[in-house]
């Protein structure tokens, strides 16, 4: 079966899950075995346990542990849920630099970003005529035109091991064990800090739910200077849902209506 937030097959036992990759061409199966494998070791308990993989079959498959809970997609996160998730990010994080160095970049990540934003942009794309939508997009462009972008590209911080993906529905929360942990790594790598946290808080599923990202990020312990990259990714992952919201916008069929008149509001608030 395929849940509705995935473009995979699964497979869910009593015990263990079987994933079935719908595509492959980025190495996504390599990439989550790798990444499992990873943490089993140093991040125990934080992802699902790989057990088998025939990854070079068509399709490519993995078999992982079944893990308890529930997705955080399409729900109202709780303070205690979003402490969690920041717990969560945190031993993430916290893996160690040379371990971390032996992964793969994410394939999607701050200099890819900010190209595709720029370039989603400079189409100018039809976002209807609602005179806040259209404020947004004016100072958003703008925004781009800046060096401010340019800026995110270069990392000072240690890089970290990402999801690289801030989909909510990869949040499972456990309500026995009162924890987060970290679901489909197929697009995981060595990725930025800041950018990663730009990605949860900013991803388009929050508008079926909620996960307050000033309260996370007073969980995560940012390093002096991090913030204002949080903020920058945030206003750079927004501004990629946005441009992509209107009538022929890649985004647009699966978001509810309204979609695109929240998140012209979210970027006019992160720009602010």
């Amino acid at each position: 079966m395929a849940d509705r937030y995935s473009t995979h097959h699964l497979q869910i036992g009593d015990d263990v899950v079987i994933k079935h990759y719908a595509s492959w061409d980025r190495g996504e199966p390599h990439r989550e075995w790798a990444a499992l494998t990873l943490l089993a070791e140093h991040a125990p308990d934080l992802a699902p346990i790989p057990l088998e993989a025939a990854l070079d079959a068509s399709p490519p498959m993995i078999v992982m542990s079944r893990l308890p809970g529930h997705v955080l997609r399409g729900r109202h996160a709780t303070d205690e849920q979003v402490r969690a998730v920041a717990t969560a990010l945190n031993q993430l994080h916290q893996i160690p630099t040379r371990v971390v160095e032996t992964v793969a970049p994410a394939p999607w990540g701050p200099a890819v970003a900010v190209d595709k934003v720029r370039n989603l942009s400079a189409k100018r794309p039809d976002l209807g005529e609602d005179p806040r939508v259209r404020q947004a997009y004016r100072e958003g462009a703008a925004w781009l035109a800046s060096s401010d972008p340019d800026k995110l590209v270069t990392n000072p911080h240690p890089p970290v091991l990402g999801l690289t993906d801030g989909n909510h529905a990869n949040l499972l929360w456990d309500g026995r064990s009162r924890r987060v942990r970290l679901v489909d790594w197929e697009d995981s790598g060595l990725s930025d800090r800041a950018f990663e946290l730009g990605e949860i808080i900013e991803h388009i599923s929050h508008i079926d739910g909620g996960l307050d990202g000033e309260h996370l990020l007073d969980h995560v312990g940012l390093a002096p200077g991090e913030a204002g990259r949080v903020l920058g990714f945030r206003r750079l992952v927004a501004l990629c849902w946005f441009l992509q919201l209107g009538p022929d916008g890649a985004a647009r069929p699966h978001n509810p209506a309204g979609t695109l008149e929240r998140l012209g509001e979210r970027v006019l608030q992160l720009l602010g």
